[in-house]
Parts: C-alpha cells; structure tokens; sequence
C-alpha cells in the first residue's frame, strides 16, 4: 500500500514531556509537555468493531496515526489532534512494502504516559 500525499491530510502536533530541573539561580524548573514538531498525518478512529475488540482483549487504543516514515517519534510522547490529547501505545509499526515508507502508531486518549 503505497501512501499518496493527500491521505496524510491531519495536521498533529508531537509533544514530549521534560521533567523540571533547577534554573542557574537553583529555582526548581516546572516539569511541561512541550512541542516536539508538527507533521502531516492520517489519523483514524478506531471503528466500533475495532473498538469493542480492543475493549476485549484490555487495550485502550481508540485510533492509529500513520505519518511518513520516522523514527524519532516513541511511547514517551503524545500526540495533539483537533484539540484532543492521544497518548501514544505502541512503538512504531512499518509499511509492509520496504519498511521506510510510513509508519503507523497505536493511539489512546484519555491517559497521561509521564511519570514524575
């Protein structure tokens, strides 16, 4: 399945959580998400039946994010589209052609993957 570029038509914004230090003066640093890069993506909800096979087997997926192939993209990071907050579950999985075309990740929403 080759990807044409008009099916990444989402635009989604990549965050990656940064743990707090301290400043120069010793001031503690608060811990944020901040933004990683913007990408062109195809995001798809889960269908009903996916969903109600996901719920079945204990996995909160509820859609997959497929973007050009990257590798720098991990579960540590989470993903903003249409102002909802997805968390990434899954390490990326590549095309089947040559395996450097695309990559698709596993979504949750509703979850916080950060640990302090």
């Amino acid at each position: 399945m080759s990807v044409r570029a008009g099916q990444l038509r989402h635009r989604v914004t990549i965050e990656k959580y940064v743990k707090g230090g301290r400043d120069d003066d010793g001031f503690e640093l608060p811990s944020q998400w901040i933004e990683h890069g913007k990408l062109w993506a195809k995001v798809t909800p889960l269908s009903s039946k996916d969903l109600l096979s996901a719920q079945a087997e204990q996995s909160e997926v509820t859609a997959r994010m497929m973007v050009r192939y990257n590798t720098e993209i991990d579960t540590t990071m989470r993903v903003i589209w249409k102002g909802r907050t997805f968390a990434i579950d899954s390490e990326g999985l590549d095309d089947n052609e040559d395996g450097m075309t695309y990559t698709t990740f596993n979504l949750s929403s509703g979850i916080e993957n950060h640990k302090d």
